[in-house]
């Protein structure tokens, strides 16, 4: 995938969790039952950094839970980061940033430089191509304690026969398959207004693929969420 395409779908995903993060945080006003899973394993003076926060549900769930270590959300919508502010403002024990990761400075100026569990709900399946996805991990990496994980998870949107209804061909924003990666899927959204984003199916191969390639080994994996629970792919890394 080239650089201009990579840029197309960047700006889409940014253009839309923008103009639609009022009804998408509506959408996300409870944890997805493989969240809550990850959340109750997670020791209560953990320092949590979480990439892509959204609405802060993540977070308020970790004060219901009397969470003593520190909480830090990155999510790149403005209006998603209002949205978790309203019910928990920056603190000493939480803070949220503006960050986009497809940037190579995301991780500037951080709180903290290290993090006992490093989080990422439904965030590297919206980033295209793979030189970026490993461009992020080496940053993962890097603010991950010896002893800590990182745990993340991917939409299974093919497991939906609602989902797979609304995919729709790229010739919707001017571009081929040709110019994409496989797996490389457009999606619509219809809450509240029309709406595209770019998304990733990764499949079990690709991802221990892209766990040995940026030094992680895999720990644990499971599939929760949606009828049937199968709509998210939950993975735990260490480091090697």
């Amino acid at each position: 995938m080239n650089v201009t395409t990579i840029n197309r779908l960047l700006d889409l995903n940014r253009q839309f969790y923008q103009t639609f993060a009022l009804q998408f945080s509506a959408t996300r006003q409870r944890l997805q039952p493989g969240v809550r899973q990850v959340v109750a394993s997670l020791d209560s003076a953990a320092n949590v950094l979480d990439l892509g926060c959204g609405n802060g549900e993540l977070g308020r769930e970790l004060v219901r839970r009397a969470h003593q270590g520190h909480y830090i959300g990155l999510d790149l919508s403005a209006g998603l980061l209002s949205e978790a502010r309203k019910d928990l403002p920056d603190a000493s024990f939480s803070t949220f940033l503006q960050r986009d990761l497809a940037t190579p400075d995301w991780d500037r100026d951080l709180p903290l430089s290290t993090f006992d569990v490093i989080l990422a709900f439904a965030v590297l399946h919206h980033l295209p191509g793979a030189a970026l996805r490993h461009q992020v991990l080496e940053r993962v990496r890097t603010h991950l304690s010896p002893t800590g994980c990182f745990i993340h998870s991917e939409w299974q949107f093919l497991h939906s026969p609602r989902l797979r209804a609304r995919l729709q061909p790229w010739e919707k924003i001017g571009l081929s398959e040709a110019e994409v990666d496989p797996g490389d899927y457009l999606i619509d959204w219809r809450h509240g207004g029309l709406g595209l984003r770019y998304v990733h199916l990764f499949t079990l191969e690709e991802l221990a693929e892209l766990a040995r390639e940026s030094g992680f080994t895999i720990g644990k994996t499971f599939l929760s969420d949606g009828k049937g629970g199968q709509l998210g792919l939950y993975q735990v890394w260490m480091i090697v």
